[in-house]
């Protein structure tokens, strides 16, 4: 059965589209304009009137990141989705340290920086963002020392996650040089065939 994944390329809904790209997942793309978030239609898929939303069958999911990790678990292969409890718990606690730690952040800078007209920015609200991105990239850099992904030397649902959020670093064009571990690590995350895949689909 083909799942459904409800949002534009260019939001959240690009965590779920990265991820079914990385399994092979078969999937439907249901792109979504903003006039659709608010019919009766969509509003019982997701009752938040947001994207992403899922649906495989007769489950229905939203949140971008419960959405993957459910994928994760349910098409595993090769350990994406890791066997020991411990490592499941890592892929939880990277993926809601991302949205908690530097989502909103990034998200700051980019809305100012492409999506806010020249006469409505906000310059301080930029320079707070900027200023709370060192501390979490320096626990990353450090969780980074001596490994090539979050849990070892497998690529798995924590690094893409974690990836999909700090993805939006790249157009803002956001300094890495005092944080190579994690620079490496997101040049690498971002490298793989299924982010590119991800970023092209209709």
């Amino acid at each position: 059965m083909t799942i459904q994944i409800y949002g534009p390329t260019a939001s959240r809904a690009a965590r779920a589209l990265w991820i079914v790209h990385e399994l092979g997942i078969p999937f439907e793309h249901m792109a979504m304009e903003m006039k659709d978030l608010k019919t009766p239609e969509y509003l019982k898929i997701n009752p938040n009137g947001k994207v992403p939303a899922l649906v495989d069958g007769d489950f229905k999911l939203f949140e971008s990141m419960a959405i993957n990790l459910y994928l994760a678990k349910r098409f595993n292969k090769d350990g994406f989705w890791p066997a020991t409890p411990e490592d499941q718990a890592r892929c939880y606690q990277w993926s809601f340290w991302g949205m908690t730690e530097v989502e909103k952040p990034l998200l700051t800078i980019l809305i100012d920086m492409f999506m806010t007209a020249p006469d409505k920015r906000k310059p301080e609200a930029v320079a707070e963002a900027q200023k709370a991105l060192p501390k979490p990239l320096a626990v990353l850099n450090t969780a980074l020392e001596g490994r090539e992904y979050l849990l070892g030397p497998t690529f798995t649902v924590a690094d893409l996650n974690l990836a999909s959020i700090l993805s939006w670093s790249r157009p803002i064009k956001y300094d890495f040089k005092p944080y190579p571990n994690a620079g490496a690590w997101l040049d690498r995350c971002l490298a793989r065939s299924s982010y590119k895949a991800a970023k092209a689909t209709k």
